[in-house]
């Protein structure tokens, strides 16, 4: 087996300087391998559960253009991240 030697280096620069290129090639790691998330679809129902609001709602805020409907066939989804971005700070407190 090798030995290594850290000559003029005490533990804890040792320790550190370990750290950060560990965590450089943990990033490194998450960025290359990780999968896309995938786009998450929600139906009208979803929508106003997640919100607490009517269905009805719903279809005003379509008609308003609030929110932006997908549709395949005779279904309506919206795409979540769409929805959470609709959701706006009022009078900029939160």
């Amino acid at each position: 087996m090798k030995s290594l030697q850290f000559i003029g280096c005490d533990p804890e620069t040792f320790q550190a300087e370990t750290a950060a290129i560990l965590r450089n090639l943990f990033e490194d790691f998450v960025q290359r391998f990780m999968p896309p998330k995938p786009n998450d679809y929600m139906t009208r129902a979803e929508v106003a559960e997640m919100l607490d609001v009517d269905i009805s709602t719903i279809a005003n805020w379509q008609r308003k253009g609030i929110l932006n409907p997908l549709g395949i066939g005779n279904r309506v989804y919206f795409l979540r991240s769409e929805v959470e971005a609709s959701v706006k700070p009022l009078n900029g407190n939160l």
